[in-house]
């Protein structure tokens, strides 16, 4: 389902349209407009050049944000598979007591 929601960005008021709810549209909007005034407040720039500046903003954490969930994947995958090698080693370890128990019966 599609919700209509009233947005104001820079001053703006824009209605967006969306399959996400109210609040998280609100968010969303409310995160773009913090990069755009921040953009305003830093500099003596046009809005158009604020909006473009606070998109590359975005963007920027954007890409940061997908290089580090990048990291932690292959940190956990790493994991993983030591956990997994570490089980194989237990698991053999088991064997191995299990043989020496037997052997002193």
């Amino acid at each position: 389902m599609k919700n209509r929601v009233t947005v104001t960005i820079a001053g703006q008021e824009y209605t967006l349209v969306a399959t996400e709810d109210k609040g998280y549209v609100e968010k969303v909007a409310g995160h773009v407009d913090a990069k755009i005034q921040e953009v305003l407040d830093g500099a003596r720039v046009s809005l158009v050049d604020a909006a473009v500046l606070g998109a590359v903003n975005v963007a920027d954490e954007y890409f940061k944000e997908v290089e580090a969930s990048e990291n932690l994947r292959r940190q956990l995958k790493e994991y993983l598979e030591e956990a997994t090698k570490l089980k194989l080693e237990l698991s053999e370890a088991k064997r191995e007591i299990f043989k020496l128990q037997n052997q002193k019966k």
